[in-house]
């Protein structure tokens, strides 16, 4: 492009330029030197803060919480929802968990004592287990027993979960394992069931 319609160009450009500065503005109109400026129109239309005396004091409560801080709990230990007078809302009361289930106690000390043994004949009678040592095991005793085997019962023990019935000599006459509050198994010669309860 030649050097002359560069320069003619630019000598248009400067021309747009210094046209648009010194021409009126869309928006607020012809200026006037020395004139408002749109700063200042704007400045007149916004209104005078009022001034006076700055007071406090403190919040209302929350719905649902005491006025002052150390007043007394809520009757009943439970904080009633905040419902706004009017609605449909109806608060229902908050009921306690249920308790937990009773714990049945295992192990060996949880079967010492007196129980009623009943076979699968219906034959009952009553065995004793001692917490007395006998050697390796502990004391038992059974009295009234119809089975010849249940009857010679002298010692007992408790072992992995279950517990033995000994006769003399260190024969197992029954195994019998915890089941909640009795003690189910066999008679071990026969086979026969075998129930031990309070």
């Amino acid at each position: 492009m030649p050097r002359q319609v560069l320069s003619s160009l630019a000598v248009v450009a400067l021309a747009a330029g210094l046209a648009a500065c010194s021409s009126t503005s869309r928006f607020d109109g012809p200026r006037t030197r020395g004139g408002p400026g749109p700063q200042a129109a704007l400045e007149s239309n916004v209104p005078a803060m009022p001034s006076g005396a700055v007071t406090t004091a403190p919040l209302a409560p929350p719905p649902g919480a005491t006025a002052a801080p150390d007043g007394p709990p809520p009757v009943g230990g439970a904080v009633a929802a905040a419902v706004p007078p009017g609605s449909n809302i109806i608060a229902e009361p908050v009921t306690p968990p249920p308790p937990p289930p009773p714990v049945v106690a295992t192990g060996r000390s949880s079967v010492v004592g007196s129980w009623n043994a009943k076979d699968a004949t219906g034959g009952s009678c009553k065995v004793s287990l001692s917490s007395a040592p006998a050697l390796d095991l502990y004391k038992a005793s059974a009295s009234g027993c119809p089975n010849k085997d249940l009857a010679k019962v002298t010692a007992w023990d408790y072992r992995d979960g279950e517990v033995y019935l000994y006769q003399a000599g260190g024969t197992v006459a029954a195994r019998l394992r915890q089941g909640g509050s009795a003690l189910d198994g066999a008679l071990t010669k026969s086979g026969a069931s075998l129930a031990l309860v309070r």
